[in-house]
């Protein structure tokens, strides 16, 4: 089934190719068709590559390769495609999402103007999304990962008249560069000691050429997980996630929910042979992920803006993954991947219903409240993805692929105490701010008079993703209740199951692990619940100056703006505004000036006379025809 993966990748390529060039003559409903209908066609052409590979139980991996795409010297880097376990669950949870969202964004843009342009940049995502987690190199891994970067400007800033939306593509496109930059020069480190981009050739070669614990082996995962961090918004290169909320809904659905924010997630994954040689690597990306859980916990727990605290939670929920790949769960990592993708896609393709329904501008959820009787497609539905981004216990997805992490923490010899707490603590703070975003928004007295309400589109892909939402899990059960894990099994072809630790394990067993989970994951609903009941605890925050500085804190991110402010960005601005007439500056004012000198005088021989011009012309001819005797009498 290799032969499909170019037609998978070039599918939303070509939308985005006729759209660019034809979408501005072309009807909206048309412009629509093509984008839904080709990122459909992807998604179709992935059932039928996972639907192959499952049948025929090998899981071997294979290649299709297009051409050779860069052959200088030593340096031989194929325009090709790989397929594994892991590249095909990626594009089948990647295309579902993504068509899901197109056809929701169809009729929700309907009536915004650049209908046909947004539609170009969201295939051109998806397509390089689809590059990213299919190359066979990392060369062409990386052509996807700056084509994710790109099209994350554009979609974030695709509102571009307001100021606002253009900084906050500024800002995450700056942002993630730093990241990139740090991945770029890791990669070409892979280079130099291997003479090799293919990612399989490099599992083959850096365990035999590296040992475990190598200077350089470190180094260059450390580079990745720049990378990686930029990408997947954690500490500290997280700050531009919050503001990405300024582009439309259903492209924060995106870039959330199984795009490029994963992106740093596969990454790693991708690279395990690599951070297994590097253990100081793969224990900082497991305290990364425990710390920005946590921190993204309580960010969104003060947050008032409905799609900011989306925001947060995603932030959250990447911790997780980086959790889970930090201590050797790799399969556990890419199982709440999926999972995620569904609940988090539905969260905002639910919010984006509210505030379509009140008036586009309405995303203060404290301006909401009593919405579930009117709209009552996105209370269930977003009830449903908040239960799941919860993990209720025993009922939803989420549930089955955050304990899997949280066991993984506590009983992988890579995991420790201390990172299964923060798991812990960042479930507790989960539930609470996810039951709080469905009591204020759609419980309680009504604030706000809806004015519109989902069209059949928006409502079809809410219902698919709760459904996911609740029953995708069911395909991880652990042992302790069953033990039907058939996700595991398929992981297993390409990741080896972390090693326990007996002396943890005989602490805490699997089962009461999970009875922690559960009841914590209960409390932070119960206090969800006593916060919107008892209002006079807001009023109580409001008089006491610490809890109000506190809660002030909380609502910045703690600050990370404007530390960054004060001592990048306001540093470099007025280096860049001293140094505004360095030497070059003048060296090529001159050239400038030199040029005008030049053009004015010449423009002095433009008189408009035609006699003058047929005098310069005779002149002309006298000074050749002289230079040419000249030339003759010499030879």
């Amino acid at each position: 089934m290799e032969v499909l993966l170019w037609p998978i990748v070039l599918a939303p390529f070509a939308g985005a190719l006729v759209l660019a060039v034809f979408g501005a003559y072309m009807p909206k409903k048309a412009a629509g068709a093509v984008g839904c209908v080709t990122a459909g066609a992807s998604w179709v052409m992935a059932m039928v590559v996972l639907g192959s590979f499952l049948s025929e139980g090998s899981y071997a991996p294979a290649d299709s390769k297009l051409y050779e795409w860069i052959a200088v010297s030593s340096l031989r880097v194929p325009m090709s495609l790989h397929m594994d376990t892991l590249s095909v669950i990626m594009i089948s949870v990647i295309t579902f999402v993504a068509f899901l969202i197109h056809l929701y964004s169809a009729q929700c843009m309907f009536e915004e103007d650049g209908y046909s342009r947004f539609f170009a940049y969201m295939n051109l995502f998806v397509g390089s999304m689809l590059t990213l987690v299919l190359a066979n190199n990392l060369l062409l891994l990386y052509l996807g990962w700056e084509g994710v970067g790109l099209c994350s400007y554009l979609l974030i800033g695709f509102w571009y008249k307001d100021s606002d939306n253009g900084r906050a593509a500024q800002k995450a496109f700056v942002v993630t560069r730093i990241g990139d930059t740090a991945m770029a020069v890791g990669l070409f480190l892979l280079f130099v000691n291997f003479r090799t981009f293919t990612i399989s050739e490099l599992s083959a070669m850096a365990p035999a050429l590296w040992t475990a614990g190598s200077a350089v082996a470190t180094a260059t995962a450390f580079l990745i997980i720049g990378g990686a961090i930029g990408k997947s918004a954690q500490v500290p290169l997280h700050t531009w996630l919050p503001d990405a909320m300024a582009g439309p809904t259903p492209v924060s659905a995106l870039i959330h929910a199984a795009t490029m924010v994963t992106a740093g997630v596969y990454l790693i994954a991708r690279l395990d042979f690599l951070f297994m040689i590097a253990p100081a690597a793969q224990l900082a990306v497991a305290v990364i992920g425990a710390v920005t859980l946590v921190y993204a916990g309580f960010s969104a727990l003060t947050q008032s803006d409905i799609k900011r605290v989306l925001a947060y939670s995603t932030i959250s929920q990447i911790g997780y993954m980086f959790l889970a790949l930090g201590v050797g769960a790799w399969s556990a990592a890419i199982f709440h991947f999926m999972t995620h993708a569904f609940f988090k896609a539905l969260l905002f393709l639910s919010a984006g219903i509210v505030i379509h329904a009140l008036g586009h501008d309405e995303r203060n959820m404290f301006r909401m409240g009593g919405l579930a009787r009117r709209l009552p497609v996105a209370y269930w539905t977003f009830l449903a993805g908040a239960a799941s981004l919860s993990a209720l216990p025993l009922v939803t997805a989420g549930f089955y692929s955050k304990d899997t992490i949280l066991y993984a923490a506590w009983a992988s010899k890579s995991g420790g105490i201390a990172l299964w707490v923060g798991g812990i603590v960042g479930a507790l703070l989960t539930s609470a701010y996810a039951f709080r975003m469905v009591f204020l928004t759609f419980l309680g007295e009504q604030k706000t008079e809806p004015s519109g309400h989902a069209g059949g589109l928006e409502k079809l892909a809410v219902t698919v993703l709760a459904f996911l939402s609740i029953v995708a899990g069911f395909v991880g059960i652990p042992a302790v209740l069953g033990g039907f894990n058939p996700f595991e099994g398929y992981m297993s072809h390409i990741f080896a199951p972390f090693a326990l630790s007996e002396a943890r394990l005989h602490i805490l067993s699997e089962a009461v692990l999970m009875a922690i989970s559960s009841l914590v994951s209960l409390v932070g609903i119960y206090f969800a619940y006593v916060y919107f009941t008892r209002p006079a605890l807001s009023e109580d925050v409001e008089r006491s100056p610490v809890l109000r500085a506190m809660h002030s804190f909380l609502l910045a991110g703690w600050g990370f703006d404007w530390l960054y402010d004060r001592t990048i960005v306001r540093p470099f601005e007025a280096i860049a505004f001293g140094n505004r007439s360095d030497f070059m500056d003048t060296f090529y004012k001159g050239l400038a000036a030199a040029a005008g000198w030049i053009s004015r005088g010449l423009s002095l021989t433009q008189t408009g006379r035609l006699r003058d011009y047929a005098t310069g012309v005779v002149i002309g001819a006298v000074i050749l025809g002289a230079i040419l005797l000249v030339r003759l009498q010499w030879f």
